[in-house]
C-alpha cells in the first residue's frame, strides 16, 4: 500500500560511506540554522556565534564534497566541485565584510551562500538515483 508521494526513511543516508553520511548531516544542520539565522536579531552575540558554527559547518561541507565523486566529468570531479571552491572563498568574503560592519555586503555574501550552496546544490540531491532522493521518495 502506497503512503503517497513521501517515504521517508534516512537508511539510505545511513548506509552510505562515511564521508556521505558527515557531507549530508552538516549540510542538513547547516540549512536549518542558517533558517534561524535569517529569523533571529542581527549583531548580537548569539548571531555571532551561531554564524561561526555555521561557517565550520559550511567548510566541512565543502572540504567533504572532496571526497564524494558520484559524478564523474573531468577526472574524479564535477561542476559541484567549483562551488566547494567558491563557497569557502565567499565565506572569507562575508566574514571580512562583517568584521569591517559592511552590514549589506555581509548579508547579501551570507544569503547569496545559503541560496547556492545549499539550496542549489540541495536540489540537486534530489534527481532520481541519489541518496537524498532516495531519502525523500523511497526507491
Amino acid at each position: 500500500m502506497s503512503r503517497g508521494c513521501f517515504e521517508m526513511s534516512l537508511t539510505p543516508l545511513l548506509n552510505a560511506a562515511p564521508e556521505i553520511q558527515l557531507h549530508a548531516f552538516a549540510a542538513m544542520s547547516a540549512f536549518a540554522l542558517g533558517i534561524v539565522q535569517f529569523a533571529a536579531p542581527k549583531g548580537t552575540l548569539p548571531h555571532r556565534t551561531l554564524g561561526w558554527i555555521w561557517v565550520v559547518l559550511m567548510l566541512v561541507i565543502s572540504a567533504s564534497s572532496f571526497l564524494i565523486h558520484g559524478i564523474r566529468m573531468w577526472g574524479p570531479w564535477s561542476p559541484i566541485h567549483i562551488l566547494s571552491v567558491f563557497t569557502p572563498i565567499m565565506l572569507a568574503v562575508a566574514v571580512v565584510a562583517a568584521r569591517r560592519h559592511r552590514v549589506r555586503a555581509h548579508k547579501i555574501t551570507m544569503m547569496s551562500v545559503f541560496a547556492g550552496a545549499l539550496v542549489l546544490a540541495g536540489l540537486f540531491t534530489l534527481v532520481p538515483g541519489r541518496i537524498m532522493h532516495t531519502v525523500l521518495f523511497g526507491q
